[in-house]
């Protein structure tokens, strides 16, 4: 018996392209259940009475599934295809983004946040191994547009969020609400995804641990996903306890953070063909690291939105690029570069929101979010460095 067997919907014999549709859609839902819970954490903390250290150990929780869950998930796909784990882990990531906006209190906030990052990481290692098959298949260079999707679904998490809780809902229903649709569309997708004999060969190299060049590449992912997650964590909460703005718009500037970054994924493939990949990795970290340099020096929320909108657009193909460089390290086949650079790289996403907690404690969250400032800057200077970035 396999995993897609009754248990899970059969594949539907339909062309690649119905199949990039139905990717693109477990993008836009991982995106959007991501980014509704982030207006939910300042609420969170101010309800469990929690200072800024103990809310960083709480989203340190987030980290630890998913850095558990990443490398198991990696040997899952290999062992029974990225689509079957692809709809496990989606269909359990779904409810499991309603549990921390419920928890009564921090240890159970704790183990809320562990299992909802364990989904979250198996769903995107699996996902973006599915968007790798759906790429092969197509013969040509899609994988911008999928992280455009997942970057749409976050402006639709963190927009609506805003909206529905300026409107009186409570988190708990909105939490529940955004766990039926993502629910809804992922079994309607569910259907179009390719099967697991699409998928390629090389079960014996499902995972190599990074090393020269790759190492380099994951630790400049490492440092631009740490930006990304400390975006999508701290942003509401600057902008409340900072710039004191209202609970019900604290979500503004995750929210025009992903519509910076959305258009800019949307542009990045012709980007990348007039820029040249590496003027691209130097001048988007130089712009990210002006942006928020901006939102935390002029200490005004207005500024705050434009500096995050930088930040945004700065940051929205540097994935991309990293990428595609570790794809194309010589001696290894382009599979194996992209899991284990993004494996290391994503553990700058999870790792970073805790520990900026962790030092706003002592030195004040702005001073804290500054430290990523300089993490950009290096990764400015050192993008020459890169193998493969040459246009």
């Amino acid at each position: 018996m396999t995993l897609s067997s009754p248990a899970l919907p059969a594949p539907l014999a339909l062309a690649p392209r119905h199949a990039r549709l139905a990717i693109s859609a477990v993008f836009f839902i991982n995106g959007l259940s991501f980014a509704s819970w982030v207006p939910h954490i300042p609420t969170v903390q101010a309800r469990l009475g929690l200072s800024t250290s103990l809310l960083g150990l709480a989203l340190l929780g987030v980290a630890l599934g998913a850095l558990v869950a990443m490398p198991l998930t990696g040997m899952l796909v290999a062992r029974w295809g990225s689509r079957a784990v692809t709809l496990v882990s989606s269909l359990l990531f779904c409810p499991l983004v309603a549990l921390p906006v419920r928890a009564p209190s921090l240890p159970l906030l704790l183990v809320a946040l562990v299992c909802f990052g364990a989904a979250y990481g198996a769903m995107d290692v699996a996902m973006n191994a599915h968007a790798v098959t759906v790429e092969r298949k197509l013969g040509k260079t899609v994988m911008s547009s999928f992280h455009a999707l997942y970057s749409l679904g976050g402006l639709a998490g963190a927009g609506s969020s805003i909206l529905l809780l300026s409107g009186g809902l409570t988190p708990s229903s909105h939490m529940l609400g955004v766990s039926v649709l993502g629910l809804a569309v992922l079994l309607a997708a569910s259907r179009f995804l390719l099967p697991a004999s699409a998928d390629a060969g090389g079960h014996a190299h499902a995972f190599a641990f990074p090393r020269g060049p790759l190492l380099f590449m994951g630790l400049l992912t490492f440092l631009v996903l740490m930006v990304e997650g400390a975006m999508a964590d701290w942003s509401a909460v600057y902008l409340r306890q900072s710039l004191g703005t209202a609970a019900g718009q604290a979500g503004a500037g995750f929210a025009v953070f992903s519509l910076a970054m959305t258009t800019g994924r949307l542009t990045g493939d012709r980007l990348v063909n007039a820029f040249g990949p590496q003027r691209l990795l130097h001048v988007g970290a130089l712009l990210a690291a002006g942006g928020l340099g901006v939102a935390l020096v002029l200490h005004h929320p207005v500024a705050a939105l434009i500096g995050f909108g930088c930040v945004g657009l700065g940051l929205s193909n540097l994935i991309p690029v990293l990428f595609s460089a570790a794809g194309r390290v010589p001696g290894v086949p382009s599979g194996v570069g992209i899991a284990a650079v993004s494996t290391l790289g994503y553990g700058g996403f999870l790792v970073g929101p805790p520990l900026i907690g962790l030092v706003a404690e002592p030195v004040g969250l702005p001073a804290a979010l500054g430290l990523l400032v300089a993490f950009l800057v290096l990764v400015a200077a050192s993008g020459s460095r890169v193998r493969g970035l040459q246009a």
